[in-house]
């Protein structure tokens, strides 16, 4: 009966129920929209797991080499203004020093606040 719910997202519980369209935990109390899996896009995080979104400002975590140029782009640099796009470098950017390149969410950190 439960093999087509999805587990709790607070707890992980996999004791969950459906009531109408609300998706309900029993251990927790947690109700949720029941959506297709279709419908949900996979978010775009950064190294520390913080959903990444179009606009952002991100540093950079690790001083990463520039292909085809003896540069490269320090720990600590800090990018304004991210665009999220399709493929194996999911952020476009304007570096600064540097100008417009691709870079992987896996080497950037969200500035929060």
């Amino acid at each position: 009966m439960n093999d087509t719910l999805p587990p709790c997202p607070e707890c992980a519980s996999i004791y969950v129920y459906q009531v109408d369209a609300l998706l309900n935990c029993p251990e927790c109390g947690h109700e949720w929209v029941a959506q297709d899996a279709d419908d949900i896009a996979p978010a775009t995080r950064d190294s520390v797991g913080n959903v990444l979104e179009n606009g952002d400002t991100v540093t950079v975590i690790k001083d990463l080499k520039i292909k085809g140029s003896s540069s490269v782009v320090k720990v600590g640099t800090k990018v304004r203004g991210i665009r999220l796009v399709d493929g194996d470098h999911d952020i476009d950017c304007k570096v600064p020093g540097v100008g417009q390149m691709g870079l992987k969410s896996q080497f950037v950190k969200k500035v929060l606040g």
